[in-house]
């Protein structure tokens, strides 16, 4: 994990000064404070303002205007104080971790940030327990305890040494106990946090207007005065955006023509910068069990025989992305390439035989969903792909369906869709979070995948491990039992690209190790 993060850093480094502006030196920044307004586009809208609710890309924006108890402050690769002065575990066991608030933090509506309002954030995502929301994340949490009003101990019904990773995420925002609903998701599109910034305005689908927080208290250090977010429904509007000027930065969303075209065509985009960072997203397929035809493991084997990641990649992703051929990606430790080595190279003879022996003599009829909303314009090609590939073999018959994100999620937690594509940004950069989330009665598939012994034995066992690169064993062990079962089928791994103006800085530390954005250490810069 640690060589890992700093391998993503390093990339992040040196790639950053491969702007592709020409004739600019190394710029300072502005004195200005009043100058520090930055605009940054994206196609990943939140799904949800209230952290309660969210186990998606709506961490962008909670990352900017909640608390954690502890974070991931850039160049960190372990959890550290936030809201906390300091947390620790209390037994050798790894099943009671306290921690200690910072004095004198406040909500933006002037409520006290103390230990009873850290216990009523952590409590109402487990009383509210939203379908293939966070309540997946707390699984090893029994409950959680105050001491006094700066402290608090949360109690863990069996070890846990990845625990101050979940704390770390923003789904375990800290909220407002006055503000949010104990048993119910805040619906009225406001927020109540103690983040570097408040939530000025909120336009779903258009925009958010985040300034600085006068009174927060934390390790952020904010290096403008004013984020807007601006929401794009495509990525084709959000680089006309950029080329013109409208906005500052993107994130999230550019296809891999559009990060070619930037690399390449130089005099076009003479004023901007492209920024890599090496990325552990993933997206892969989830099979329905419930549907007569992806209920049948034959007809998951089928198609995992048949996918042709190479082709997927090289025609639509063209060099910014690598197949991936296990749930847990290239650079985190435990990594493996199960599903290669189950299924070999794609083969239309082997599918058949898989089918045959199942009884199956007939193409088989599937409905494939994805979102058109979420993770860029590229995912419409690459299902396009999918289906090509898939036909191509005479064995399948392949209908493409989609729908925008809220309706997307929605259906599929209610079990709608037979096959749908998702992907998967890291919680925390560690083999559990690629694992743990997908089994379990609760899933942020939104469907029950039960595993006995990846829950009640491989995971616990390395969850009592500190010493987080000691536990490929079981991961390894785990990825074997995806692959026999074939529920999720992996597909790629992708790689994070900020495109910016050339008057911009800071890209190359705004990603944290989630590769969420921390929208404060971007700033405009200073001409000579």
């Amino acid at each position: 994990m640690h060589v890992f993060y700093r391998a993503r850093l390093q990339a992040a480094a040196a790639l950053a000064s491969l702007s592709l502006l020409a004739g600019c030196g190394l710029l300072s920044d502005s004195g200005s404070e009043a100058d520090q307004k930055i605009v940054v586009g994206t196609t990943s809208e939140p799904s949800t303002l209230d952290p309660a609710a969210a186990w998606d890309n709506s961490w962008e924006l909670m990352r900017n205007v909640f608390q954690t108890l502890v974070s991931f402050p850039t160049g960190s690769t372990s959890p550290e104080p936030d809201a906390a002065e300091s947390c620790t575990f209390t037994d050798r066991t790894s099943t009671a971790y306290r921690c200690t608030i910072k004095k004198g933090l406040k909500f933006s509506n002037g409520d006290q940030l103390d230990a009873e309002a850290v216990k009523y954030s952590i409590d109402r995502i487990l009383t509210i327990k939203v379908k293939g929301g966070p309540v997946g994340l707390l699984g090893s949490l029994d409950r959680v305890e105050t001491v006094g009003d700066d402290k608090v101990v949360f109690h863990l019904n069996k070890p846990d040494a990845t625990f101050p990773f979940v704390l770390a995420t923003p789904a375990m925002s800290l909220v407002a106990p006055s503000d949010y609903p104990k048993d119910q998701v805040r619906t009225d599109g406001k927020v109540t946090g103690s983040g570097p910034y408040l939530l000025d305005t909120y336009v779903p689908g258009d925009r958010a207007e985040l300034v600085k927080n006068q009174n927060y208290k934390g390790f952020a250090n904010r290096k403008n005065n004013a984020v807007t977010i601006r929401y794009f429904k495509g990525s084709a509007p959000m680089v006309s955006a950029l080329q013109k000027n409208e906005i500052d930065a993107t994130y999230r969303g550019l296809t891999a023509e559009e990060v070619v075209k930037l690399e390449d065509n130089k005099d076009e985009n003479s004023k901007l910068q492209l920024i890599e960072t090496v990325g552990a997203d993933i997206r892969f397929l989830v099979f329905n069990p419930e549907d007569p035809a992806a209920g049948n493991p034959a007809v998951r084997r089928a198609i995992a025989q048949l996918v042709d990641r190479d082709a997927l990649v090289a025609k639509v992703y063209q060099g910014t992305a690598e197949p991936l051929y296990s749930m847990v990606p290239k650079g985190i430790a435990g990594h493996t390439t199960s599903f290669f080595d189950n299924f070999g190279d794609p083969d239309t003879e082997k599918a058949k035989q898989i089918l045959v022996k199942a009884g199956i003599t007939e193409p088989v009829a599937m409905t494939f969903w994805f979102t058109t909303d979420r993770y860029g314009s590229s995912t419409a090609p690459e299902f396009d792909e999918l289906k090509r590939q898939l036909e191509a073999s005479g064995l399948f018959k392949i209908t493409l369906k989609s729908a925008p994100w809220k309706t997307f999620q929605a259906g599929y937690t209610k079990g709608d869709y037979p096959v749908f594509g998702r992907g998967w940004f890291p919680d925390f950069p560690d083999p559990d979070n690629f694992i743990a989330p997908f089994v379990g009665k609760d899933t942020v598939t939104g469907m029950p995948y039960v595993k006995n012994e990846i829950t009640q034995h491989l995971l616990p066992q390395s969850r009592r491990e500190s010493d987080r690169g000691a536990v490929s064993k079981q991961f390894e062990r785990a990825q074997k039992i995806l692959v026999d079962d074939v529920r999720l089928l992996p597909l790629w791994q992708g790689k994070l690209y900020v495109a910016a103006g050339e008057d911009i800085g800071g890209g190359e530390r705004a990603l944290d190790p989630q590769t969420v954005m921390q929208m404060w250490e971007l700033y405009r810069k200073a001409s000579w």
